[in-house]
């Protein structure tokens, strides 16, 4: 298969995927309300995914280099369908909380293996671009999965689990046809002793001193706070609307749809001319600004319209600001650890959504909008640390 239609397959099962994987989000607030479970479930079932997704994301990132992106997708697709069912078919919170474990195991290999087979298999030139359209693709195609999802939810609340889970499998099949030899991946061999010692996370992540440096920390400080802080404000409003609105599953998806289509356009012209056009250290700060501004708008807005429009440039101050950072890192990564350093990058952003989901949980039940506010905040933060990065940076080429 050539270089240009191998990705264009490539692009487009990763589309199937990311719709499929939001299939369960507009029902679960449905799940916990019908269950009777306490408010806060919907931060600590997310947070729960999350943990694990941290703690395998640094192994995933090691393992691809000694097998192929197609296998574990495969493997990984095929595991998150069986973790959807589980999680299905729970109906205590102690059910809920160890199936979206599961969940996060596989996840883990999901969102680490795109970011390497990408980085591994494209053309220099080409790799921004794609990294665009990976992180493009992620959030706009997430977004209608939440619609799909959401009226799927309107018929049945299992229904959307168990298609979830059946078209999970399937587009884990078609990568596996789909993607090629990424990098030195089947090359390599690697004992079974050596892949225990690899599958320890602390192990992979006291690896990550090999190309830590205050550059990377700062960065990855960055990517800890806006994903802390975009977790927090989706955990919270996507609650909000079932919770204070009463809204049904249908109106958080066609809200969802919105967002999406306001994120592609968003990051197929504003994205790609940051990259290509830009200091992406200054529009960094300027993206993360975007964000806090419009999170305290949440906060303030009297009325569901003001709130919805704030929401929305929320959203897309996120999707833009993900695959310039996505970019700036894997400039700065060595060819050799690049690997490593996506994998670390996904766990970082496991840790920030797992702070954030489960701030908003708790935090919920106090106000309604106290994660909203939270989100201001952090997003302020998130803004400091990029001016930090910038100024360093500056520094350091002085």
């Amino acid at each position: 298969m050539r270089y240009k239609t191998r990705f264009a397959a490539f692009f487009a099962a990763m589309v199937i995927f990311n719709l499929a994987a939001n299939f369960a989000h507009p029902v679960t607030p449905t799940v916990i309300q019908n269950l009777g479970l306490h408010d806060y479930m919907f931060g600590v079932a997310l947070a729960a995914m999350q943990f694990t997704n941290f703690l395998v994301s640094p192994f995933w990132g090691k393992l691809n280099s000694y097998i192929a992106a197609r296998i574990s997708l495969l493997v990984c697709c095929c595991g998150y369908g069986v973790a959807q069912v589980w999680f299905a078919c729970s109906t205590t919170e102690p059910q809920i909380i160890l199936a979206r474990m599961f969940a996060g195991l596989f996840t883990g290999g999901v969102f680490v293996s795109f970011l390497t087979y990408v980085v591994g298999t494209s053309k220099p030139e080409d790799q921004g671009k794609h990294l665009t359209i990976t992180a493009t693709i992620q959030s706009v195609a997430s977004a209608f999965g939440y619609m799909v999802g959401g009226f799927l939810g309107e018929i049945s609340v299992i229904l959307a689990f168990f298609v979830q889970a059946v078209t999970l499998a399937a587009v884990g099949v078609m990568f596996f046809f789909i993607c090629g030899t990424d990098g030195e991946t089947e090359r390599k061999r690697i004992s079974v002793k050596r892949l225990a010692k690899e599958a320890n996370p602390f192990q992979a992540f006291l690896d990550s001193r090999t190309f830590m440096s205050v550059s990377f920390a700062l960065l990855f400080a960055v990517n800890v706070l806006i994903n802390f802080g975009n977790t927090a404000f989706d955990q919270a409003f996507n609650y909000y609307l079932k919770d204070v609105l009463g809204l049904t599953s249908s109106y958080n998806g066609i809200i969802k749809a919105a967002v999406g289509l306001i994120s592609f356009v968003s990051n197929m012209t504003l994205c790609i001319w940051i990259i290509k056009g830009t200091d992406t250290k200054r529009s960094m700060v300027c993206l993360t600004s975007v964000c806090a501004v419009a999170a305290l708008g949440t906060v303030v807005s009297p009325g569901m319209g003001m709130l919805m429009g704030f929401g929305v440039l929320v959203y897309a101050g996120y999707s833009v600001s993900v695959p310039v950072l996505q970019d700036m890192i894997a400039n700065q990564a060595d060819m050799r650890q690049k690997n490593l350093v996506m994998g670390f990058f996904n766990a970082t952003k496991s840790l920030g959504s797992i702070a954030g989901s489960m701030t908003a949980g708790f935090i919920y039940s106090l106000h309604a909008k106290l994660p909203f506010a939270c989100t201001f905040v952090i997003y302020g933060v998130s803004a400091a640390v990029a001016a930090g990065y910038l100024g360093y940076r500056r520094r350091r080429t002085a």
